[in-house]
This record gives structure tokens, C-alpha cells and sequence, in this order.
């Protein structure tokens, strides 16, 4: 397929903290597969990370080098997609300013992450417009590439409905300019933390990717399981544990399917049930790590990259800030 006929892919991550499991098997592991199909853009989201850390505002560089090691460490490839950072794309900027201007406000308000998040962290401020209006920013992130498809979370599906509202409703008033983003839905939509909930930098749950073997061993040691299981002799259900979830992304089916068995009939421990997944996690995450240490030894080499793909985002958006500026009659 051409280059020019190839749909294209539009996803991002905030910099807010280093990549972390969830991040691997929800995201990276899907963008890697889609960098040989599709035209693929792929952003650090720094002003979504400013949204939330503005406190905190200076921790954004230093986390933005950190992701970008580990996204070269993982394999995505300078060369096959588009690596950049949204804030050097100030046409990010202005197409969500003017997409601002015809979002009802009850769209936002309903929007489930804003509630989950200000529930859930409570050491911030995030009573904000700019943290409100994450999704608006969200939308025109995809639109500025006329992105066809958005790889999500199960999490993130709503935003993505989200955007395709605001799109029908920009092309409704100003012409067909955008194509309506569809959702791919990763396999493994949430995965466990520590303590149990979703993994996330801001709960403090996560397994890093460059967390060392020792560390990976003992946070995964030390993870809540399945309640009912208090003795190894307890029948437990396997779609209840936090450590399964790490299973269903990093064991093979045949040996998952012999584990969560073992756990029904109470015939495995917790434990050596960690000690599985263990050892293929670190199986997996051995080269990831050996490639981003070779990245992180060479920090103008990455932020050259960086930059290569800040100059082919900023032409894509140029033009499409040509189209909508017509569009609207300015």
C-alpha cells in the first residue's frame, strides 16, 4: 500500500511519569504492529501533562525524555512513524481554541475521567478549565492529522466518542473537513497495579519498563491477590486477581489456562503463580531494556529524532489549519 493511501493512526502519552506496564501491554505493544501498516502519528502530549502537573510544571522535560526512551526502547521506529512532542505544534493550540467555541459545556461535564480523576487524586488542584477541557484539547490533537483511526484504552473510549460528536458538529457548521476518528480498542484493556487498581503513574501502582529485574521481582512479590485466597488451600477465581490481569498480557494462553485452573481448584499457590509471570515479564522486557539503555547514553540523539518529527507534524498541521481557517471564513 502507498504511502499516501495509508490510513492514518493518531495516539499520545502524557509525560507525567515513566511508561509503565499498562502503558506496554495497552498501547505500545499495538503501536509497534500498527507502524508497519499505517501512517502513524505518534505524540508526547505535553500540555495534557501540564493539564494535571502545572504545580509541578518543570518535571514535564525531564519525563518527556524518559517516555521518548522508552518508546525507542519498545522499537517504535523514527523512521516508519512520526515521533513528537504536541507543544511544539502550536496549531494544536488554535484548533482547540476554536473547537472550544462550539462545545456545549454539558459535553464535558459528563465526561467520566474528570470525575474519576479528581476522585481519585486528591494531592492536586484539578479543578481547572484546562483540566476540563482535556478532551476538547483531545480532539484536536486527532483532527490536526485527520487521523482515521485512535488506538485506546477501555478508559479512553469515551473520549473518542467524544471527538466524534465534536466532529460531526464542526463538519455540520463548516463543511466535511474532518474524517470521524474510529476506535481501536486494545486486547488488553486495564491491567493491575500494586494495589490492585489500575496501574497508573498518578496512584502510585505501576511496574515500570525500567524498573530492574529486582525490582519488577519484588513488586510483583508483593501484589494483593485474589481475596478469597487466605491459604494455598483456598479455591480462588482468577478473574477477581490483580496479578491475573499481568497474565492475560505477558503468558501464553496454554500456561494461563493451566494456572487460572490451578487456582479454582486451589491446586497453586499465589506465589508460584506470581513466580510465572514473573519470569516471563522479565523475559519479555530484557531487550526493551537493553535498546533504551543505548538511547538514554544518548540524549542529543533523542531529542534529535524528536525534532525530526516535530518538522513532518508541524507541515501535516499547517495545512489543516489552512483548510479550517477557509472553512470558517478567517
Amino acid at each position: 500500500m502507498s504511502e499516501k493511501k495509508k490510513k492514518i493512526v493518531l495516539s499520545g502519552m502524557r509525560p507525567t511519569g515513566l511508561c509503565h506496564l499498562g502503558h506496554l501491554a495497552g498501547a505500545l505493544r499495538n503501536w509497534l504492529k500498527f507502524q508497519d501498516q499505517y501512517k502513524c502519528f505518534y505524540t508526547i502530549v505535553t500540555w495534557h501533562g501540564f493539564s494535571s502537573e502545572y504545580q509541578n510544571s518543570k518535571v514535564i522535560k525531564d519525563y518527556t525524555f524518559e517516555v521518548a526512551v522508552d518508546w525507542l526502547g519498545v522499537g517504535l521506529d523514527p523512521e516508519k512513524s512520526v515521533l513528537f512532542l504536541q507543544s511544539e505544534i502550536k496549531e494544536h493550540a488554535e484548533l482547540h481554541l476554536l473547537l472550544s467555541m462550539i462545545v456545549p459545556l454539558p459535553w464535558l461535564q459528563r465526561v467520566p475521567t474528570f470525575k474519576e480523576m479528581q476522585r481519585e487524586i486528591t494531592d492536586r488542584d484539578l479543578n481547572t478549565y484546562g483540566f476540563l477541557g482535556y478532551p476538547v484539547l483531545q480532539t484536536a490533537d486527532i483532527l490536526i492529522y485527520k487521523a482515521n483511526a485512535v488506538p485506546v484504552g477501555e478508559d479512553q473510549a469515551f473520549h473518542l466518542e467524544f471527538a466524534r460528536e465534536v466532529t460531526r458538529r464542526f463538519n455540520r457548521i463548516f463543511g466535511n473537513i474532518f474524517p470521524e476518528p474510529q476506535t481501536f480498542l486494545t486486547e488488553v484493556p486495564k491491567l493491575a497495579g500494586t494495589d490492585g487498581r489500575k496501574m497508573s503513574n498518578s496512584y502510585g501502582n505501576a511496574i515500570f519498563l525500567n524498573d530492574s529485574p529486582e525490582v519488577t521481582r519484588q513488586k510483583i512479590s508483593t501484589m494483593k491477590t485474589d481475596t478469597r485466597r487466605k491459604r494455598k488451600t483456598d479455591p480462588g477465581v482468577p478473574e477477581d486477581c490483580p496479578v491475573f490481569t499481568l497474565h492475560k498480557a505477558f503468558v501464553d494462553k496454554e500456561k494461563r489456562d493451566e494456572l487460572a485452573e490451578g487456582c479454582r481448584k486451589a491446586g497453586i499457590g499465589c506465589l508460584e503463580c506470581k513466580n510465572v509471570v514473573i519470569e516471563s515479564l522479565l523475559n519479555t522486557l530484557a531487550p526493551y531494556r537493553e535498546r533504551r539503555n543505548k538511547f538514554e547514553k544518548k540524549p542529543q540523539l533523542v531529542w534529535e529524532i524528536l525534532e525530526e518529527g516535530n518538522k513532518k507534524a508541524r507541515q501535516v498541521a499547517q495545512k489543516t489549519m489552512e483548510e479550517v481557517r477557509t472553512a470558517i471564513g478567517f
